[in-house]
């Protein structure tokens, strides 16, 4: 619908590989997806875990333990499914992680190098 997609590879040794495409944009190609179809598909894909997520504190305050168990089932696999798209979406050689971390670092250093100046 919007161009990515993506999927586990198992390779002859046996390893794990994840494999993540987005398909390059093309005049032809913007033709066939619209940006009202693609901001559905976005905004379906974030509302999904966001609905888990509240079921899981529904069913965590009313005291339905049975129900948790599919709840965080739930969150789970819309969480995967959310990261393998925004994975797609951000790009196959970067990694989310180090992006996260450095973003993490330059906060924490910014805050650090803050509080030294003000003592």
């Amino acid at each position: 619908m919007v161009g990515l997609r993506w999927w586990n590879h198992i390779d002859e040794d046996g390893k794990s590989h994840w494999v993540f495409e987005s398909r390059k944009a093309s005049s032809q190609e913007n033709k066939n997806i619209s940006e009202a179809e693609a901001r559905i598909f976005w905004l379906g894909l974030i509302a999904c875990p966001v609905l888990w997520v509240i079921f899981a504190f529904s069913a965590l305050f009313s005291f339905r333990v049975k129900w948790l168990a599919v709840v965080i089932m739930g969150v789970v696999l819309q969480g995967a499914n959310l990261y393998g798209y925004i994975r797609c979406k951000v790009g196959s050689r970067k990694n989310l992680t180090s992006m996260a971390t450095s973003y993490l670092g330059k906060q924490f250093l910014k805050q650090n190098t803050g509080d030294d100046q003000t003592s």
